[in-house]
């Protein structure tokens, strides 16, 4: 009997464990947007066709339910092949920006240390034009999580496998949830949760004595494009849970630097530093 309630009770804790959501404890290096008051308001230029519209516009609602965030959504200000940064907005481009091995990308600039200045989002149609990633979920969980980056949140969870946290920020290979190859991912990744709310009212907590969010339409120019692949993003910081490079640093110049967050698809990029 004592081992059965033992068993037991090992099967409840790990019930528990499998259905509690993480921690708000997932700021990506400190960086933020630089302002003197709150909310957050910098601007989000759509250079997205009509295929990408709704996640985006369904993105950029997700995120303004925080209470620190309120981007307006406006006409974008950049060429969608380089989707090059324009200062004191994120840029979201979409393209068939070949078989590079990733789904999207999301660049911040920072000035500073941790000051973001400019961020980029691109989502590549070489893949979602194909019949496995060519889907709302899809595409909706990788907008959300690419465009979360740009504010400066990193990832949940870096395990594929494992059950959902019911975030976009959590890495996952079924964004729909359910039972997909006889495991149960559980709930859907394709929206932010409590805990990315609760992490960006924690880093947006303080304010600054300056503001990066403001629109300077020739302010990109201290910073290059992101580009498509890790010759393009500098050196290797950090692996994903399959043990692939997904974030990379580039330095720009003194002070300067781009980190790119890479989402990577099922079995593609490369392993290793």
């Amino acid at each position: 009997m004592r081992g059965m309630i033992k068993g037991a009770l090992a099967l409840s804790v790990a019930a528990a464990a499998m259905a509690t959501p993480a921690l708000a404890n997932h700021s990506w290096g400190g960086y933020h947007w630089a302002r003197t008051a709150n909310p957050v308001t910098v601007q989000l230029g759509d250079n997205v066709d009509s295929r990408w519209d709704s996640f985006l516009v369904s993105t950029q609602a997700d995120w303004n339910k925080s209470a620190v965030i309120e981007s307006p959504l406006v006409a974008g200000s950049t060429n969608v092949k380089n989707c090059r940064g324009v200062a004191g907005t994120v840029q979201v481009c979409n393209s068939t920006y070949g078989n590079t091995g990733w789904l999207g990308i999301a660049s911040i600039s920072i000035t500073g240390g941790t000051h973001i200045t400019q961020g980029t989002v691109k989502l590549n149609d070489s893949y979602f034009n194909t019949a496995q990633y060519n889907t709302p979920a899809w595409r909706m969980m990788v907008t959300c999580q690419e465009v979360g980056h740009t504010y400066g949140l990193a990832h949940q969870d870096e395990n594929f496998s494992n059950y959902n946290l019911g975030t976009c920020m959590d890495y996952t290979n079924a964004p729909t949830g359910g039972i997909v190859g006889g495991f149960n991912y559980g709930p859907s990744n394709q929206d932010p949760n409590t805990h990315d709310y609760d992490e960006l009212a924690t880093i947006y907590s303080h304010l600054d004595s300056t503001t990066t969010v403001a629109f300077r339409s020739n302010g990109a120019g201290a910073f290059r494009e992101p580009g498509d692949t890790p010759a393009d993003w500098g050196r290797a910081i950090h692996l994903d849970g399959n043990g692939r490079p997904d974030m990379y640093e580039r330095i720009e110049g003194p002070g300067l630097k781009t980190i790119t967050h890479v989402f990577w698809a099922v079995g593609e990029g490369p392993r290793g530093r």
